[in-house]
């Protein structure tokens, strides 16, 4: 079976066909480091780890690259260091809460299960980049310089007589519909309302480097140039897969397409682009005000990151996803079972019933349903299937310690109520029996009694 991806530019599921088999190119947006990644941004690093694991299972791990970017240049990440380090030089601030946020993601999302990307670039090591893109684009008359600022035309764009494609295009957006749909910053150095900035003037004490496009004020760049410039340093002027978050479609996305196709007169920047749905809380839209915004790190407090992983794996990737309570239980439940399973099996090979579903688009819904199949007919193939979608990381014994320890449960005390049970079992004291088997579910411990003795385990 063939694999086939729904590609947002051109609504449809596409067979994949690499540009070259030998070596597949996959681009995704990463993070901004100024903070504690949210549950919602633990959707694309899942979804496309999966895509990722998918590529190597079938290309060979050799034949797939993997780039996540870094956004280490950003006014959140400047106010972040300006509140928590004001004592310190802005630059120097700046560093140390980008180097904080960073190992703090990295941990996040090692727990989720997620493999490093190929490559991980870092926004301020690639201005060079950023740079020459832009100088590009100036030669072009795609951009012009205005009051130190590069601004990028999409009005250029689309009234060049050439193979590049229209803007507007992956949004399904016309120009008028841009302006009408989107914040447009107004700025009197501006030509059109929707041109955007490409670089700008940096303020004192902000980080800068020597502007492009004959602007003797040194600057910054704009974000949308970041991804342009990190994708074709590490991946080319066209690769295969560009994959985010839906709300990266417009503006970023549309503008990463419009920078890469003009600067290097492509038709294509990617050949597929794939985007995950959104992620509401209990029914509710994600917001600080709303009081259920919640972190990666929160819930790794409570939950070991494959609950989270499964969890999200449940919907598909470009459906809206409802994170509840009850589901992540429903999740916990389930992995138990697996772990008991098959953690401690050696695997075998993935099984067709799981592997068909991911081909179809990444139909992680139908794969779970396969998996479960798999429990009573083929234990081999239930441990290569969940190793290939990230899961039994551990052992069967790690796995539960790991219950008993974020429970608080004393294993050698649930170990002595036992043996005091076993032995009133045995004097027939069914009260006494009763009484340590309620004590035992009130510290969070279910026992279950079967004809080869009495097992236990932690309840969530």
């Amino acid at each position: 079976m063939e694999l086939r991806l729904y590609d947002t530019l051109s609504r449809e599921k596409r067979t994949f066909v690499p540009l070259d088999p030998n070596n597949v190119r996959m681009y995704v947006c990463g993070p901004t480091v100024y903070d504690f990644a949210h549950i919602g941004n633990a959707r694309p690093v899942i979804v496309f780890d999966v895509l990722f694991r998918l590529l190597r299972h079938l290309f060979g791990e050799a034949h797939v690259t993997y780039v996540r970017n870094i956004t280490d240049v950003d006014d959140k990440i400047n106010d972040r260091a300006a509140r928590d380090f004001p004592g310190l030089p802005l630059n120097e601030a700046i560093r140390k809460v980008t180097e904080q946020t960073g190992q703090q993601f990295h941990a996040d999302v090692d727990a989720l299960g997620a493999l490093r990307p190929s490559v991980e670039p870092r926004a301020t090591e690639h201005i060079g980049e950023m740079r020459e893109i832009i100088e590009r684009l100036v030669k072009g008359g795609f951009a012009y310089a205005a009051e130190d600022h590069v601004l990028f035309s999409p009005q250029a764009m689309n009234a060049a007589n050439s193979v590049l494609p229209r803007y507007g295009a992956l949004s399904n957006r016309s120009l008028d519909e841009m302006i009408a749909g989107a914040r447009v910053d107004v700025a009197p150095y501006k030509k059109d309302n929707t041109d955007f900035v490409l670089w700008k003037p940096s303020k004192p004490g902000e980080p800068s480097w020597p502007s492009p496009a004959g602007i003797k004020a040194e600057g910054r760049p704009g974000w949308h140039i970041e991804c342009s410039a990190m994708a074709w340093k590490h991946l080319g002027e066209h690769f295969d897969i560009h994959g985010g978050g839906i709300d990266l479609v417009f503006p970023h996305h549309e503008n990463e397409v419009a920078q890469t196709c003009c600067a290097f007169h492509r038709e294509r920047m990617a050949n597929y682009w794939m985007h995950n749905g959104f992620l509401q809380v209990e029914s509710e839209k994600m917001s600080k005000s709303s009081g259920n915004f919640i972190t990666i790190h929160q819930l790794l407090a409570d939950w070991p990151g494959e609950v989270l992983r499964l969890n999200m794996l449940k919907t598909h990737y470009r459906s809206p996803i409802d994170w509840t309570m009850k589901s992540l239980e429903e999740s916990a439940k389930t992995l138990d079972d697996w772990y008991r399973v098959a953690a401690d099996v050696a695997p075998g090979k993935p099984a067709g019933s799981v592997v068909d579903p991911l081909l179809d688009d990444l139909n992680t819904p139908l794969a779970i349903a396969a998996l479960h199949g798999l429990r009573s007919s083929d234990v081999p193939a239930l441990a290569g299937s969940l190793r290939l979608l990230g899961f039994l990381s551990e052992s069967a014994a790690q796995w539960e310690g790991r219950k008993q320890q974020a429970s608080g449960v004393d294993a050698k005390e649930v170990e002595r109520l036992l043996s005091e049970r076993t032995a009133a079992r045995g004097r027939k004291d069914f009260g006494e029996s009763d009484r340590i088997r309620d004590l035992l579910a009130a510290m969070g411990v279910a026992i279950k009694d079967s004809k080869d003795g009495t097992t236990w385990e932690v309840t969530r």
